[in-house]
């Protein structure tokens, strides 16, 4: 059943094109809030950027070892590895709440054992965390809203293919 469903779901270009053009459309909504006085320039920024690194390198299909979304980590993509044999695909990953939520915790994991391997050679703690406070929902929604799309778009393709 996985075998069949998989060759049923948009590939990866498909995905990246459909979060592109929402990415343009959030684009032209930000310039509008952000003119409108309705939000602050930074979050806007801070929002944009992180659906843009969402898009092309937290992709649910990360627990895919050869996926685009992988290979894009370069010689990084053996951070995923483990992540990819703890959430197999289309499982938990593929989830709209808790899927994008793995993958930010994961990868955030991954950033304070670095941090705090750099605190230790050079002497003093790193806290990599510390000035998130006031960007927090721009950034969490931007690292969510292309996940849920492409977990959307799985749903509906999928969907479609068998109705």
């Amino acid at each position: 059943m996985d075998r069949y469903i998989l060759h049923i779901m948009p590939g990866a270009r498909v995905h990246l094109k459909i979060e592109m053009i929402l990415l343009a459309a959030s684009t032209i909504g930000v310039a509008i809030l952000e003119r409108g006085g309705i939000i602050h320039w930074r979050d806007g920024a801070v929002f944009l950027f992180a659906y843009l690194f969402s898009s092309l390198f937290l992709s649910p299909d990360l627990d895919l070892l050869q996926s685009r979304a992988s290979r894009r980590w370069g010689i990084g993509r053996i951070l995923w590895f483990p992540y990819a044999k703890i959430f197999p695909h289309r499982r938990l990953s593929h989830h709209l709440l808790f899927g994008p939520l793995t993958r930010i915790l994961y990868l955030g994991a991954i950033v304070l054992v670095i941090s705090w391997g750099i605190g230790l050679i050079i002497g003093r703690p790193l806290h990599p965390f510390s000035q998130v406070r006031p960007i927090i929902v721009p950034v969490l929604c931007g690292l969510y809203l292309p996940n849920q799309i492409h977990i959307v778009v799985d749903r509906l393709w999928s969907f479609l293919k068998t109705a």
